[in-house]
Formats: C-alpha cells, sequence, structure tokens
C-alpha cells in the first residue's frame, strides 16, 4: 500500500478485530457476480450487519437490489461513503482496489480485497482462514482474498504439509467462466446455443469462445512464458503456507464449465507419504470433501460442488514415477469458496480471535527443498 499511515509493523500479535457489535457493511462491485455471492453469504451465514451500503462504479449507481427482506439502492463509491463503516468486502478490481482501499482503510474500516490488487504486498496478508487464519490479525487495514485456484489448492495442501514438509507441488487447473465474470459466463451460455443451432460462435467477452472448447488461460504472458495466472499461484501459495521456497508450477486453462474450477496436483514430499494416511487426514479437513469410489470410478465433478461451500478432493494416490510424492484431483464452486465465501470467513475471523488461534495447521518444512 502506498499510504504510510496503514503499513504493517509486522508484528504478529493478534490486534484490530472487528467490533462485537451489528457492524456497517459496505460491499464495494455489488452489482458482480461475486458482489451478488457476498450478498447471499452476508444473509445465509447470518452475518451481524446492522447497516448495509452497497457500492459500485456511476454506471451501476441507482440499481436497485433485494437483499434479506429489504430493498436497496447502488451507491456510486466515493470517500464519503465510507465514513462510519466496519468492514468494506470489495470485488471490483485492481484499479478500483488500488484506489479505494487506503480511502476505506484510512477511514477506519477493514477492507477484505478480492482482487489482486495488494495479494503480494508485504503488508498486507493474504489469508486462507483454513490455512493461516491467525495473518487476519496482522493487518493494518487491508487483508487480501487470494486467488480462486490458490485457495482451492492450499485447502488440499495444508492438511498434507501439517505432516510432512512439502519439496513440489505441479498443477494443471481447468477454470470456468466464472472466473472471468458475469459477463463471461452469460457468454459461454449463448454461445454454446449458438453451436448446437450450427451457428459460429464469435467471442468478445473472452478472447476465444468457450462453447465446447478449452484454451490456455487468458491472462497476460510473461517474459518466462507462463501466464499471471499461473504465477499467481506460485507466489500466493507460497507466501499463505510461509514456505517462501516452495517449488510450484502451474498450467491454467479455461474450460466450458459455468462456476466450479477444478484442479490436477501432483505433490511431492521430502519423503513417502501413504496414501491412506494422506485420505485420513483429507477427509477431516477443515472446508475439504472427500469423495471417491474407485469402484464406480467416481470422483469430484464440477457438478458436486456449484453452489456449496466445499471443495472437492479425491482420487489421491501414490505417484508411479516418484515414490515421495502423491497425486490428487479437487473441484471448488469458484464464486463461493474461491472468492465471496472466502472473504466472508476472513470476517467472521476477526469477529473471533480466540477461534483463529486454534484452528490453524502447523505446516512442517524440516527437510524442505
Amino acid at each position: 500500500m502506498t499510504s504510510s499511515a496503514h503499513r504493517s509493523d509486522a508484528n504478529p500479535e493478534f490486534s484490530r478485530p472487528l467490533p462485537q457489535r451489528p457492524l456497517h457493511v459496505a460491499v464495494l462491485g455489488a452489482t458482480g457476480a461475486v458482489g451478488q455471492e457476498l450478498l447471499a453469504l452476508l444473509a445465509e451465514r447470518n452475518f451481524p450487519v446492522g447497516r448495509l451500503t452497497l457500492l459500485a462504479s456511476p454506471r451501476s449507481a441507482g440499481q436497485t437490489v433485494p437483499w434479506n427482506g429489504q430493498t436497496l439502492t447502488v451507491e456510486p463509491v466515493s470517500a464519503e461513503a465510507f465514513n462510519g463503516v466496519d468492514v468494506v468486502l470489495a470485488s471490483a478490481g485492481g484499479s478500483v482496489s488500488k484506489q479505494w482501499a487506503p480511502v476505506a482503510a484510512a477511514a477506519g474500516a477493514v477492507v477484505i480485497d478480492n482482487s489482486s490488487a495488494f495479494r503480494l504486498d508485504a503488508d498486507v496478508p493474504l489469508v486462507v482462514p483454513e490455512v493461516n487464519p491467525q495473518a487476519a490479525f496482522t493487518h493494518n487495514g487491508v487483508i487480501a482474498n487470494p486467488n480462486c485456484t490458490t485457495i482451492l489448492m492450499t485447502l488440499a495442501l495444508a492438511p498434507l504439509a501439517a505432516r510432512r514438509a512439502l519439496r513440489r507441488v505441479v498443477v494443471s487447473t481447468y477454470q470456468s467462466a466464472s472466473g472471468a465474470g458475469a459477463r463471461a459466463m452469460e457468454e459461454l451460455r449463448d454461445l454454446s446455443r449458438t453451436v448446437l443451432e450450427g451457428g459460429e460462435p464469435q467471442s468478445s467477452v473472452l478472447p476465444h469462445s468457450l462453447a465446447f472448447n478449452l484454451f490456455l488461460h487468458n491472462s497476460p504472458l510473461q517474459a518466462n512464458a507462463y501466464c499471471e495466472e499461473e504465477l499467481k499461484m506460485l507466489h500466493e501459495t507460497r507466501k499463505i503456507m510461509g514456505l517462501p521456497d516452495l517449488r510450484v508450477s502451474a498450467t491454467c486453462v479455461r474450460v466450458p464449465v459455468l462456476r466450479a474450477h477444478s484442479e490436477a496436483i501432483n505433490i511431492e514430499f521430502v519423503e513417502p507419504f501413504p496414501v491412506e494416511e494422506a485420505r485420513e487426514l483429507l477427509a477431516k479437513a477443515p472446508g475439504v470433501e472427500l469423495i471417491e469410489d474407485f469402484a464406480a470410478n467416481r470422483f469430484p465433478m464440477p457438478t458436486d460442488v456449484t453452489g456449496r461451500d466445499p471443495v472437492a478432493v479425491g482420487r489421491i494416490r501414490q505417484d508411479l514415477s516418484e515414490p515421495n510424492a502423491l497425486e490428487l484431483w479437487l473441484c471448488g464452486d469458484q464464486i463461493r469458496k474461491g472468492a465471496a465465501l472466502n472473504a466472508i470467513q476472513i470476517a467472521e475471523l476477526l469477529l473471533d480471535p480466540s477461534a483463529a488461534r486454534a484452528s490453524a495447521p502447523a505446516l512442517s518444512t524440516a527437510g524442505a527443498a
């Protein structure tokens, strides 16, 4: 962050929890797919909302949104809009967050930001509540919500890394249209109909038609030939898990699924990891659901997790090429746990510091290379 008033002193002690009273909550980016999911989850999880302010760009201002028996009007974002706000749930893009998160924090709010704007800022905690909840309390006004693929992956990695040190992670992702926003989801629906009717699909939201197609992730390619999305998985995983030298390689692919991401992950440890032990750990890990039926060849699918909280994990097996490695497959709802739910869970952490102290796995680093 650029404002020195909100730079962290890196004091790991628990600090700045949310007040124990009905809160004034602002949702920035309230009209988008994640913003709508945030609103649904605030009601569903009975978050202590005393007052709810919906904020968006001037072009979306004036829209009305039903919420919890009320009809709320979306307001244009401004400095004055953050007066008296306790927590801001922001999902309006990196440039908007860079402009307004410091303003909201200066006004006294805690900003939980779903964009990439602050994720790798050393002064901003990057939090997955089931993995590193204590980090949330080192904030000085802004907490970053990780990338969706990173959230899903670290939920599976953390319980295993608490038992044996990680050496290397290789992941291939199968990412849904929802990761590109509500317009991309609608385009997938429209272009799928076009193909089924014999027409030629022409994409305007994504660089290629996703209807009955897939393509390598459309985030900008970097000089090392990895795309931005793939490097997010590398750097964010290292930060969340506190393993700055962890070797991670990702290949990210966009697939014709509406809102659930899938990942095939190869995990190398410093020593062999019995499959049954890994399965038992994942079966009881918070936020994880085990779906495995080898006899029926039935493992997690996007339809298993769409609209649901858990990340489904399955097909856990020994890597035949490396005795210290396991393979697994997972699926998770990108809009929910990959974005909105994780943000709400961070806010819930700030309401209950004692739960955070007891919940995080201690990662094993002995012998890590």
